[in-house]
């Protein structure tokens, strides 16, 4: 297995970290010298000095769920009279104005809702899509999909994403994968679904050309084992995506954050925030074949988001006009896109405003500021 620096030396040469390696590098408390590797792996991928970031909405559409997970506090189980799905009209207004501050991505979550049929899906996107020809819909989460499939009167669940991509979804969010190992999942949420499960919506959407991205939610009682095999598990249909020849990339980016367990029915400590510097360096070095880290400034607040820009992550997210999720556990920062060019240029990159599938759409000089003053709305 070897040593710390034995290992990492093998990631910098460009081999690949297997399991009790990365079992290894997630134990350690070294992590400064594991970020200092991370930062360097990146500057391969990413030599330029530019941090990027999206300009978008998260629009959630329904909080009606019949899941119940343990760290949730945003759902409402069905019959709730705190339950709600927004009209199609409210949808529209807020990509209205998304649109009209120069955002490009909407991310459209919301719960298991068992009362909406998969036409409420097909419609809503052809709708947005007859408005917005422009906009990127990046939205429903793996366990969103299995609901339309169980709703969708016996589709299979590449009918059900073919269906999806043609009325106007262009690539899925990574939400839900909390930790890809059903020993976590069954403790956290009995009726999620299994890691399978949600990777399994993630390889029909590289199939039918759709890129994703991939998330994990750590801090929820998983071992070092198990978080090491997300990583893997994510890196292995990474390989499996670009060996097929999709039309996809797959994985466009890997983002990472703690479980934040206030207003929650599931009793965890909170995670520190030299763990997410741990997690956010190891996983660069792990998955060789994703190119891009984003930095979670939702959870972890501003400055620490600028930290991990030298811990492997060369992108700063989305300006999330709106989050009605995380803020719901008691997590809200607010940030608008002068402070995100600010935090930017404070750790010596430049800040570029890119589209979902990572195109470059502006770059800021350090003079130039920005046109947008939309701040998240909680």
């Amino acid at each position: 297995m070897g040593t710390l620096d034995q290992i990492l030396d093998k990631a910098l040469r460009g081999e690949r970290i297997g399991l009790e390696e990365g079992m290894e590098l997630l134990a350690s408390d070294q992590i400064e010298k594991m970020g200092h590797v991370a930062n360097q792996i990146m500057l391969r991928h990413h030599p330029e000095p530019i941090t990027t970031f999206v300009v978008g909405r998260n629009v959630n559409y329904t909080n009606v769920c019949d899941v119940y997970c343990r760290f949730c506090a945003f759902y409402r189980a069905p019959g709730s009279k705190e339950g709600y799905v927004l009209p199609d009209e409210t949808i529209l207004q807020k990509i209205r104005e998304t649109v009209d501050v120069g955002g490009t991505e909407i991310l459209m979550q919301g719960g298991t809702n068992p009362n909406l049929p998969f036409t409420y899906y097909l419609d809503l996107l052809r709708k947005i899509k007859s408005h917005f020809p422009g906009i990127t819909m990046h939205s429903f989460s793996p366990a969103e999909i299995h609901k339309m499939k169980v709703v969708s009167d016996g589709l299979t669940l590449d009918e059900v994403i073919r269906q999806l991509h043609e009325a106007g979804l262009d690539s899925l969010p990574g939400g839900g994968a909390e930790i890809l190992d059903d020993r976590t999942r069954r403790k956290i949420s009995r009726l999620k679904g299994s890691w399978t499960d949600w990777m399994d919506v993630m390889k029909s959407a590289h199939r039918h050309g759709m890129n994703t991205t991939a998330t994990m939610v750590y801090g929820l009682g998983e071992s070092i084992e198990e978080r090491a095999l997300h990583m893997l598990r994510v890196r292995d249909a990474q390989d499996e995506c670009i060996a097929g020849g999709y039309k996809s990339t797959g994985f466009l980016a890997f983002i990472s954050w703690p479980f934040q367990p206030d207003n929650t029915n599931l009793k965890l400590e909170k995670a520190k925030p030299e763990e997410y510097l741990r997690i956010v360096a190891v996983s660069r070095i792990m998955l060789d074949n994703i190119k891009n880290f984003q930095s979670s400034w939702v959870t972890m607040g501003p400055e620490m988001g600028k930290l991990s820009l030298s811990y492997g992550c060369n992108d700063f997210g989305s300006t999330m006009i709106e989050e009605n999720v995380v803020s719901a556990a008691g997590t809200t920062h607010k940030v608008n896109i002068e402070l995100i060019l600010q935090l930017i240029r404070e750790c010596g990159k430049i800040p570029a405003q890119r589209d979902t599938k990572y195109n470059i759409l502006k770059v800021y000089k350090e003079t130039d500021k920005a046109d947008l003053d939309f701040v998240m709305q909680n």
